[in-house]
């Protein structure tokens, strides 16, 4: 308590100098919504903070938040949030610069540009009461309709580099343009929700990267260089927001879900976003952070390895955005749920189930790039690597073996997401140990891949696979969603299992032999002949190593496959995304601590494509040809600890 009053006190010291004088009577429109959530019970205050923090207008979003803030101490503070009006690029310039934010990163890491989306800032930071942002949004829509037309389109945009920054500038008389458009708006905006919006005065521009390594600058440059500055865009006037509480804080999301041991700690749900302040972890000891979870406001201690550095603007609301190309059709003029891509249509989202992760609803839409609507040329060679799908013991702990069978070595499942039967093992029951199977539901992601290359008119020439038998089952279920499990074999390389450092204990895992994998209906090549055998694979290998062997065992795979088959599979491990691809693209491999946070952020069925550049040898990553697969937490359900209490 303490803490959070000191908390309060210092923000309202921030806040108070900066608020507007309060000259007019608080203008509220959320009209039938807000009057549903009056009905049902909810103070007037909470209400309009529920409607603002979820991007308005949806009563279910509204109420899922309200519910899962109940215990949020800052709950009926009148703390404002903090409002910013972008441009954000759509179409395919937006193609072009979310390729040079994925190359940039995988080659040089993250620098400060990642933080937020491709835009050009129009304002600076302001702040609006609740009550108020409907109006404020109004405001957006009448400066957009006046300015219909009157934006000449294609912004012409200038290339500048120097050794700290890399941006794309608006040439100085559109730039003036654009800048009357921000000032309307905040005349609008004073005269509709009497806030003051502060133009921004600088020149205009896209950022690409800064506060990067000088020795990145040669690879950022060359890379800048090769976005089409020209390539067709529309601009989306985007009105965003963020919590004033959260502006210095470090943004982290939740990969794991976790229960607290102790009443100081936090309560984490996976795709939930954590905010932490370097000043607030004096309280942490080693290997654990003090933060506060975005879907509840609740603060405590977490574990530092079940989160991961997420970008600042994942956690902003949308709260108006409109086409200037078109500016009589806004684009989404009210929230917009994060996954959804600004494509220039109309969205309405609605929230159909409570179970959705808490602190999602009207995030500000992650970057995305519309599926290409041509196949690349046949011609080209083109490289798969895909992670294998859900893991056993990752779901059901690692001692799910000793749960699952008997004392004579007989499996029963004991979850619908175990797998019904599992293939005998000549070394016995317990190679299943460090050599885990994939889940009910793991089939079924790979399967849903499978289909999804089908329905693409992709077709797979080769497969190879890890020797894990988690990579051989999930390539299995890849090859029967695409429906050429009987006419495509897949290859066991061991030169793909992942970096054996994180093999625990002093020996390698038993791996099922390909004899016996095809023997269990498994469709394994039994005649082919491993790059990399098994007895190459030591234990506690260096990273150079492994990264060397995965390099050498891609590399040889391509070899054997060139003119016999234009599109290669390889699934294996999560480590294999990057460690397989990277330096085909003539790229370094990245020192190991950068290695491990990519690799940290690769999900089940993570998918990336490769492309050979003609003869060249040099291989450039594409676009995949399906959609990403995403799916939230289950968590395990006792039917006795509800119905059957006191």
């Amino acid at each position: 308590p303490a803490q959070i009053m000191a908390a309060k006190e210092d923000l309202y010291a921030k806040v108070t100098p900066r608020r507007q004088r309060q000259t007019r009577p608080s203008t509220v429109k959320h009209g039938s919504t807000l009057d549903v959530l009056l009905s049902m019970g909810f103070p007037k205050t909470r209400a309009l903070k529920a409607l603002v923090s979820t991007g308005g207008k949806n009563v279910q979003a509204a109420c899922d938040w309200l519910f899962s803030h109940v215990d949020d101490p800052f709950l009926d503070d009148p703390l404002p949030r903090e409002y910013v009006l972008y441009l954000r690029p759509s179409g395919p310039l937006l193609q072009q610069l979310s390729h040079f934010w994925q190359q940039s990163r995988l080659s040089c890491g993250k620098n400060k540009a990642h933080n937020i989306f491709p835009h050009i800032t129009l304002c600076q930071f302001f702040m609006c009461a609740d009550g108020k942002v409907e109006a404020l949004s109004d405001a957006l829509q009448t400066t957009v309709a006046k300015w219909k037309g009157r934006i000449p389109l294609p912004l012409p945009l200038e290339l500048y580099t120097s050794s700290t920054f890399i941006g794309l500038f608006v040439e100085e008389q559109v730039a003036e343009v654009l800048k009357s458009f921000a000032a309307d708006f905040a005349t609008e905006a004073a005269a509709k929700a009497d806030v003051h919006v502060e133009p921004h005065k600088k020149q205009l521009h896209v950022t690409l990267a800064y506060h990067f390594q000088t020795s990145h600058l040669p690879i950022l440059e060359k890379l800048a260089k090769n976005v089409d500055a020209s390539s067709g865009c529309d601009w989306l006037a985007v009105l965003f927001s963020r919590d004033i509480r959260f502006a210095n804080h470090e943004t982290l999301q939740v990969m794991y879900p976790y229960i607290p041991q102790n009443d100081d700690e936090l309560e984490l749900v996976t795709g939930d976003f954590i905010f932490m302040s370097p000043v607030e972890q004096s309280s942490a000891s080693e290997g654990w952070v003090y933060g506060t979870s975005l879907g509840t406001g609740l603060s405590g201690l977490l574990p530092e390895n079940y989160v991961n550095r997420a970008d600042e603007s994942d956690t902003w609301v949308v709260h108006g955005s409109h086409s200037v190309l078109n500016c009589a059709s806004p684009s989404n003029s009210g929230s917009t749920v994060g996954g959804l891509l600004f494509d220039g249509q109309h969205n309405d989202c609605l929230f159909d189930s409570l179970m959705d992760p808490p602190g999602i609803a009207g995030l500000c839409p992650p970057l995305q790039v519309k599926r290409p609507t041509s196949q690349p040329s046949l011609s080209k060679m083109r490289l798969f690597v895909c992670r294998h799908g859900e893991r056993m013991d990752v779901v059901f702990g690692k001692q799910w073996v000793t749960q699952c069978f008997d004392s004579k070595g007989r499996y029963i499942r004991s979850n619908l997401n175990m797998p019904s039967s599992l293939p005998a093992r000549s070394g016995g029951h317990w190679d299943y140990d460090k050599d885990c199977p994939i889940t009910v539901f793991g089939s079924t992601q790979a399967h849903l891949v499978g289909e999804a290359l089908l329905e693409s008119h992709t077709t797979i020439d080769f497969v190879y696979c890890s020797p894990s038998l988690r990579c051989v089952q999930t390539a299995q279920h890849i090859l029967q969603g695409l429906q050429q499990e009987a006419k495509t074999k897949i290859r066991v390389e061991p030169g793909l299992f992942e970096w054996t450092k994180w093999v625990s204990g002093t020996c390698l895992p038993t791996w099922i032999p390909p004899a016996d994998l095809a023997a269990a209906n498994l469709s394994v090549d039994t005649t082919y002949r491993p790059h990399i055998p098994l007895s190459k694979l030591v234990v506690s290998e260096s990273y150079d190593t492994y990264i060397s062997r995965s390099f050498q065992v891609t590399r040889e795979i391509l070899a054997e496959c060139k003119n016999l088959g234009n599109t290669v599979l390889i699934v294996a491990h999560a480590s294999s995304l990057e460690a397989c691809t990277r330096q085909l693209q003539g790229l370094s491999p990245q020192n190991s601590k950068d290695f491990v946070q990519v690799v940290r952020k690769i999900p089940y069925l993570g998918f990336c494509a490769c492309e050979e550049m003609g003869e060249t040898g040099v291989w450039q990553l594409i676009d995949p040809p399906i959609l990403p697969l995403t799916h939230g937490p289950n968590h395990s359900f006792n039917w006795r600890e509800m119905l059957m209490q006191d």
